[in-house]
């Protein structure tokens, strides 16, 4: 192993422009590839607090005694998929309204008050929150039960669509970086076609000659890596910063800065030493054919 790591280091410094090429295919596909991560992770995680925003909205017939409002408050918990149950007051949502609108909503105060009571009802699983919706309108003393209705429909299928090609955007990428790498080594190999005729001939095996180049394309890897993950943690740091009060103004927010990018860089080298030696392995086996 110790010698196959000096043959891969020898390579990569006797190949020089090449090598340069390799590693630079490396660094453009592996930049995109940790752009396209932290926004299509810093997506989910917001999506999926909006997720977490949506509510079920019942509204208690006006004129429901106290007693059969606590009645309906624990057929509303006992249905499936509900987390917690939370009484709002007329008053207190109009109480609400003013504090939103201004002091000319009190106008509705007292007996004026047209609002109805309400139970703001959180579900286990946000998508839960429809089913939820239609099972608490069938319950007698509610006029309503809304959840977001086709607003909410479309926040759950953007989010899935989001989520979905993302992933394969991601997995389109790491296949081009696969081609653009095991083409770029196969160069280098073309090269050293003689070498590996030589090797064969004195009774080499195909993992011996093998494995010199799988480490060539490990290094390959790894040095494209260096360049993606400087410019993603200064990107990222700034863009966090900047988004920051944003963001919390909203009551969402981005991953933190740490252990964040500790983690996408850790993935951005393993993603390149990974694809690195798939690419050499690749170039590698139309050679150990002959």
């Amino acid at each position: 192993m110790k010698r196959h790591l000096k043959d891969s280091w020898k390579s990569l410094r006797r190949n020089g422009w090449m090598s340069v090429a390799a590693v630079s295919a490396v660094t453009v596909t592996l930049l995109l590839v940790g752009i396209f991560m932290a926004l299509l992770m810093n997506v989910s995680r917001i999506s999926t607090q909006v997720e977490n925003d949506v509510r079920v909205r019942v509204y208690v017939d006006r004129g429901t005694k106290k007693s059969q409002e606590a009645k309906l408050e624990k057929q509303i918990k006992a249905l499936p998929n509900v987390k917690t149950v939370k009484y709002r007051s007329a008053k207190t949502e109009l109480d609400t309204i003013v504090g939103s609108y201004g002091s000319q909503w009190k106008m509705f105060s007292g007996d004026k008050n047209p609002l109805n009571n309400v139970f703001l009802v959180d579900t286990k699983n946000p998508k839960a929150t429809i089913k939820v919706a239609k099972q608490a309108q069938k319950l007698k003393h509610v006029s309503e039960a809304s959840y977001g209705g086709s607003t909410a429909k479309k926040l759950f299928k953007t989010v899935d669509t989001i989520q979905r090609w993302g992933v394969g955007f991601t997995i389109l990428l790491l296949f081009v970086a696969v081609f653009l790498i095991s083409n770029t080594i196969r160069i280098t190999i073309l090269s050293r076609a003689d070498e590996i005729g030589v090797m064969r001939l004195v009774g080499a095996t195909n993992s011996y000659i093998r494995w010199p180049f799988l480490l060539e394309g490990a290094w390959t890897g790894l040095l494209g890596s260096l360049i993606p993950m400087l410019v993603v943690d200064i990107g990222y740091s700034l863009v966090y910063a900047n988004a920051g009060l944003t963001t919390a103004a909203n009551g969402y927010s981005l991953f933190p800065t740490m252990p964040f990018l500790f983690w996408l860089d850790v993935a951005l080298a393993a993603i390149g030493i990974i694809i690195g030696a798939l690419g050499s392995v690749v170039s590698m086996r139309r050679f150990l054919k002959i």
